[in-house]
Order: structure tokens, then sequence, then C-alpha cells
């Protein structure tokens, strides 16, 4: 199993201000850390790179679409946006050496349409996904797809019809993810969900149903950990919290209150948790 921390805990953009954290999260024990792509600078992100080659930490990244840079749009301008814009995600990961780019990178995040996705926004999201893959192949970057709460998005929203995306785009360089908030609203059965979409399962998020520290909540822990034990589940496991730091963050992730002592104690004993159950 590997390790890592979501940075959006403390940041959007990762830079030179940041890079005390990064040293104290590999003092932590993490393997790595999930670095956000909103900038698409990939001369600051080769420094940023090198820097974590210093450090000692892997990396993963995580990105979203826009409205205007929508992969499942009507419009086919806005369509060739998101593609484009997957594709300097996709450099910029091959650029910081990140493995992974992760998200809910299917569809606009936080857009709704008023109803369920069309075949019609299904298949645009299959063409463009498909084309990204093309060009997340050739760099070494796997595309990782992560469904949302119906309160974030309204086109991918469980385990299994995330996994049937993948397998109908049938593409090495595009899998999914499990997260553990997500599935905590919208799935009936934890085990079922993780079972269903173990064949397309690259990456876990580990986050807890308040955003805060994992494990001092009430998602189901004892479940998900036995289950991804039983399918043999053995690549990044990555902690995704969301605190008070960034005022545009709080307000798209709808924190507003502490719920943590600071950041530091969030990492630490989130590292201790998933290393408990995965190692105990």
């Amino acid at each position: 199993m590997k390790y890592g921390m979501n940075m959006l805990l403390w940041t959007t953009d990762v830079t030179e201000q940041h890079y005390k954290i990064l040293e104290e999260l590999k003092g932590y024990g993490y393997d790595g850390v999930e670095l956000p792509v909103f900038e698409m600078d990939t001369k600051r992100f080769a420094a940023l790179g090198k820097k974590l080659d210093d450090i000692g930490l892997q990396r993963t990244a995580v990105t979203v679409c826009t409205s205007d840079e929508n992969p499942i749009s009507d419009s086919p301008q806005k369509r060739q946006a998101g593609l484009d814009r997957l594709k300097r995600a996709i450099d910029v990961c091959q650029t910081v050496k990140a493995t992974h780019l992760c998200g809910p990178i299917h569809s606009a995040l936080g857009e709704f349409s008023g109803n369920g996705p069309t075949k019609a926004e299904w298949e645009h999201g299959k063409e463009i996904l498909a084309k990204a893959a093309d060009h997340a192949k050739q760099a070494g970057v796997t595309l990782v797809l992560e469904y949302l709460n119906r309160f974030e998005c309204y086109f991918l929203n469980s385990a299994a019809d995330c996994s049937r995306f993948c397998r109908e785009v049938n593409h090495p360089s595009l899998k999914m993810m499990y997260d553990t908030f997500h599935a905590n609203i919208e799935e009936k059965c934890i085990a079922d969900a993780i079972k269903s979409c173990v064949d397309q399962m690259v990456h876990v998020h580990i986050s807890e149903n308040d955003r805060s520290t994992p494990g001092e909540g009430h998602v189901e822990w004892e479940k998900t950990f036995k289950t991804l034990k039983e399918v043999k589940y053995d690549g990044w496991m990555v902690v995704e919290a969301f605190g008070l730091a960034l005022p545009a963050l709080a307000a798209a992730t709808k924190i507003w209150r502490r719920m943590f002592p600071d950041e530091g104690y969030l990492a630490k004993n989130a590292l201790q948790f998933m290393k408990s159950k995965v190692e105990g």
C-alpha cells in the first residue's frame, strides 16, 4: 500500500511556501502527496517535481472540469475545451512526474441540468475521455475518474455507474477511484460498492463523513478496510480532507466550522489510522 496526503487541505496551488509542509508529511511517514493541478504552469511544476524528488515523496494529482471546459456538454466547442484542459493537466503530470490524474474529470463540477445523464452526454463523455486517455498513455499517466455524490454532480454518482463507464471506454489509461465520502452518501452497501468496481479501481480516497480527520466520524471503516483487504487492493490510499485554510475552497466544499485542532493533527492521525486498519 502507498499512503498519500491530498494537498487541498492547505492549498489549491503548491508553491515554495508549502515546502515545509511537504517535508513534514515525509517526516510523518507518507509515501507521497496528491497535487492540485488547476494552474497549468509546467515550468513551475518542473521545479516542484525536483523538490519532491529531493524530499523523497511520490505524487499523484487532482483536477476538475469547468462549465466552459465540459467533456459532456452539448456544445462541441466546450467538449473540445474540456479535452484541451485535460491534455494540459496531463502534460503537467508528466512534468511533475505524477502517475495518476484523479478527480471528477468526466463532467463539470457543480453544474446541473435538472435531470440525470442523457445517452448523448454518456457518449460525449466516452468520446472525450477516450481521447484524453490516449494522450495520458503516451505521457505515462493514468486518468482516474472520481464519482461524486448527487449534490456535487449528476453524471457519475455511484461505483457501479463509474465502473460501467470505464468498462465501456475500455482504455488501459482510464480507470476509477473509490472515495469513502461520496460512497457514504450514495451507496446502499459499502462492500457491494467496492466489489462492483474492483476491476477498474486503482485509487482510494480516505475521507471522513464530515471531511475532517479519518476515523473520527461515522464512515463504515471496519467494513471498508475489510472489503479492501478481501479484494486485495494494494494501490494508493490518499487522505482527502478539507478545512478553513482557504476561504474559496471552504466555500466550495461547504466547510463552515473548524472540525480538527490543526492540519498537522489531521495528517498525522489520518496516517496512523490508515496504517492501523491496513497493517493491523
